[in-house]
This record gives C-alpha cells, structure tokens and sequence, in this order.
C-alpha cells in the first residue's frame, strides 16, 4: 500500500484508531475460529464429514490458501465488505479444520496454552508497535526461515523424524515470536500513511489476516510444547 504520509496529531489519533480496528478484527476472526471448532469437535457427524473424508479436508485447505492469497493481492482492488466478508470465511474454514485441537488435546491444556500464546503475542506486539529499531532486515531473515521451516514440515510428513519435529516446533515458536513484532510494525506503517476511509478498513482487515496468523501458527508450535493429549 503506499499513501502519502503525515505526522499531524490528528493522523496519530487516526494512526492509533485503525490500530485498535486491527486488533479487533483479529480478535473476531480468533473469536470465530475458536467457536466453529469448538462445535464441530462435538460433532460426531461433522468431525465424521470433515476428517474421514480426505477430499474434503484437502479441499478446505485449498480453501484457507485461496481466501489468503486472495485477499492479500487483491485487497486494494476489491471492496471493502468483500475483504471483510473473505477474512470472516477464512476464519470459519479454520475453525473447521483446527477442530482437530479440540479431539487431540485436552481442553484445560489448550486453555493454558491459549494464554501463553496471548501472553507472548502481547508483549512482541507491543515492541514491535513501541520500538524505534527497523525491523525490516529482521522481517526478510524470518520469511526465509518460514520457507525452510515450511520445507522440512512437508518433509518431515515422509521421514516421520523426532528429530525434525522437534526442531521446526522450537524453529516455529521463535519464528513466529519474531514475526509478530515486524507485522505489527510493518502493520503501524500502513496505518501511518492510510487516508480515505476505505484504505484504513483495508489496513484494518489486510492487518488483523497477518496477525492473526502470526498468533495461530505460535499457538500451534507452542501447543506442541504444552498440549496435554486426551
């Protein structure tokens, strides 16, 4: 997005405002997620649908990576109740397949993981927002990373190594730990230079898809640590 920027007090207030907007989004979106899954995990039919049909899954995941680069590349182009409307489906279709969570581990162990996730998102959210340091550098170093640990994912499904897993769960927590703090600053910036009220919804939604990512994937590596298994 590129917006001619300012500094006046009244774009800092406005600057603040779409960052409020964002985190408010992202918790919508964690908030749809968390009760699909929740309803599907007790659904012995839905969870038969879903996970005993491997077109079906496959198909939801062809789904999530649709809606996401969808709305990544064309959301300064389409309207802003699409965007909105694609992130809210995007959160619903990963409410469906992260019902796994629910029938894998035991619900208090998800609940504290949950509040270590919040925790840890919180206060690298924060310093990304808060610091003065250009994170950009840093950025470009995690989303190689993010390729290599995307790669030995896929790999390890073969080679089924401990090893493997154990190193891309510790690589994925830092990994997303440090994305965290670039998105939200990568995120301020966009905030900072948005002016009609349309680029500001669109800075609203784009942001609250890349932090909610961030969160979800570090509450995935993380539940790996901490997750208690029925």
């Amino acid at each position: 997005m590129s917006y001619a920027r300012s500094t006046s007090p009244t774009d800092v207030l406005r600057e603040q405002g779409i960052i409020s907007q964002v985190y408010a989004w992202m918790t919508a979106g964690l908030l749809v997620t968390g009760a699909i899954a929740l309803a599907v995990a007790g659904s012995e039919s839905l969870t038969r649908m879903i996970f005993g049909n491997p077109l079906v899954l496959i198909g939801l995941f062809i789904a999530e990576i649709a809606l996401v680069i969808g709305l990544s590349a064309k959301i300064n182009s389409m309207p802003t109740a699409l965007a909105t409307a694609m992130f809210l489906a995007y959160s619903a279709v990963n409410g469906l397949t992260l019902s796994a969570v629910f029938i894998v581990y035991t619900k208090a162990s998800i609940a504290s993981t949950f509040f270590i996730t919040g925790g840890t998102f919180g206060a690298m959210s924060f310093y990304g927002y808060t610091t003065k340091r250009d994170l950009t550098s840093m950025g470009n170093l995690l989303f190689m990373a993010l390729i290599g640990l995307i790669l030995a994912s896929v790999v390890n499904i073969f080679l089924h190594s401990s090893f493997i897993y154990w190193l891309t769960t510790y690589a994925g927590i830092l990994i997303f730990v440090g994305l965290t703090a670039y998105d939200t600053q990568k995120i301020k910036g966009w905030a900072a230079k948005a002016q009609s009220e349309d680029d500001m919804h669109r800075v609203a939604i784009l942001g609250a898809l890349n932090l909610y990512l961030d969160f979800i994937n570090l509450f995935l590596y993380l539940l790996r640590l901490f997750g208690k298994r029925n």
